[in-house]
């Protein structure tokens, strides 16, 4: 470990790797170059500190350049023990971030970098599940004055969010950029859907063709995830507990089923629901010999992983992101990445251009709490609808493509009722 006044990451060294691969994550993220452009001249964050607790990846990296671009001072922590990129983190140390975190931290590391974040004194914080936010209500109250509001990037946060909101716990504002209809297409659609067949792939090199791929929960990310499965042959079953996404999945073409049906047949299983132990231990051991387990959503509670462990007799880690339990029977069912999400754990999560319209989120929805300090309610708030139309703007001029007005007598049209047929 190397570690110094405003940063611990797990060697310097690697740093030239981690500035070449956020050299080549900023060719793919042009929209937020766009921003980052505009930043450095307006300064709109002169004089505010931003805490994050993010996924340290290159993408994150482009994130934090932008946010410094506009002023800023920033610290960072990882917002998982198994996400960080550790060149990345190096080449933000180098560069003079605070940043705090290493891939395979425990969890002692992973709150005290937390910690050390809080401790920066944010004016404003982003947040990848909610921790950050969390530990500062409940263990440091005295900053909450400060803090003019933050940003959160995943459901799984939200949905704390809207639990802190329920109690009245929350003391101030939350743009909820998980909810972008941009995030949602690009981020949760079509970003979890490839990082996870990757995540899967490395921690196995399995053949999905002709596979009965079982994918737990069809919201977005499951819908993403399953059209992937789908598309590389895989037979898709999907479960749910909500009847409308139930029945869209039947509808897409994908097989219905409850999870105590589904384990029996299953090959592959994947969890993105955002809930806790969906796959527990009477599935486990109704499972085929050598099922694959993997969980895509933000925390390690979907599958029962300790529930797993009193089950097997045995043990033993296979490759590095795969770990094989043998059940009293001799069944084996292999783990990937101990149960965090896969995308991140075993691969490097979302592609650069997705992560782009993501970051874009974070950063207006920064500004936007910044033009509108005081007068937000201390709720789960969605940006505005011309905000998340800007986003899409911007990621198609940076790929170059333009789309068609609406001319005057479309728009009378538009909002008028007198016409009919």
């Amino acid at each position: 470990m190397n570690n110094g006044k405003n940063f611990e990451v797990k060697d310097l060294a690697l740093s030239e790797q981690g500035a070449k691969n956020m050299e080549f994550a900023e060719l793919h993220m042009q929209s937020l170059l766009g921003i980052r452009k505009r930043f450095s001249m307006e300064k709109p964050f002169k004089g505010l500190r931003i805490g994050l607790a993010l996924h340290v990846t290159k993408e994150t990296g482009v994130l934090v350049r932008t946010l410094a671009a506009g002023g800023a001072e920033v610290a960072i922590a990882s917002c998982n023990p198994l996400s960080t990129q550790d060149d990345v983190a190096a080449a933000l140390a180098k560069e003079g971030f605070s940043v705090y975190g290493y891939k395979g931290e425990p969890v002692e590391d992973y709150y005290r970098y937390i910690e050390n974040v809080i401790s920066f004194r944010p004016n404003i914080t982003i947040d990848d599940g909610c921790d950050l936010v969390s530990t500062i209500h409940i263990k440091h109250p005295e900053l909450l004055k400060d803090i003019i509001g933050g940003c959160e990037e995943t459901t799984t946060g939200i949905l704390r969010l809207k639990a802190m909101e329920k109690d009245n716990a929350l003391k101030y504002p939350m743009v909820a950029v998980n909810d972008n209809k941009t995030k949602h297409l690009l981020d949760n659609y079509y970003g979890t859907g490839q990082s996870t067949i990757d995540g899967i792939l490395r921690a196995t090199n399995v053949l999905f063709a002709g596979k009965n791929v079982v994918v737990a929960g069809y919201g977005d990310c499951g819908k993403g995830f399953a059209l992937r499965a789908k598309g590389f042959g895989a037979n898709v079953i999907v479960t749910e507990v909500d009847y409308f996404c139930a029945l869209k999945a039947r509808y897409d073409g994908f097989s219905v089923m409850k999870m105590e049906d589904a384990c029996k047949i299953g090959d592959i299983f994947c969890t993105v629901t955002g809930d806790i132990n969906v796959i527990r231990t009477e599935h486990m051991g109704q499972m085929k010999d050598g099922a694959i387990l993997a969980n895509s959503g933000h925390f390690d509670v979907e599958i029962d992983v300790k529930g797993l462990r009193k089950l097997a007799k045995k043990e033993r880690k296979i490759r590095p992101f795969l770990d094989e339990y043998t059940l009293s029977d001799g069944k084996r069912i292999y783990l990937c990445a101990e149960g965090r999400l896969v995308n991140l754990a075993a691969a490097e999560g979302h592609p650069s251009e997705v992560m782009a319209t993501s970051f874009c989120g974070q950063v207006l929805a920064c500004e936007f709490l910044v033009k509108n300090k005081g007068n937000l309610p201390n709720k789960v708030i969605q940006l505005p609808e011309e905000i998340d139309n800007q986003i899409a703007k911007i990621q198609l001029d940076s790929m170059g493509i333009k789309i068609d007005k609406l001319t005057p007598e479309q728009v009378k049209y538009l909002n008028s009722w007198r016409e009919g047929t």
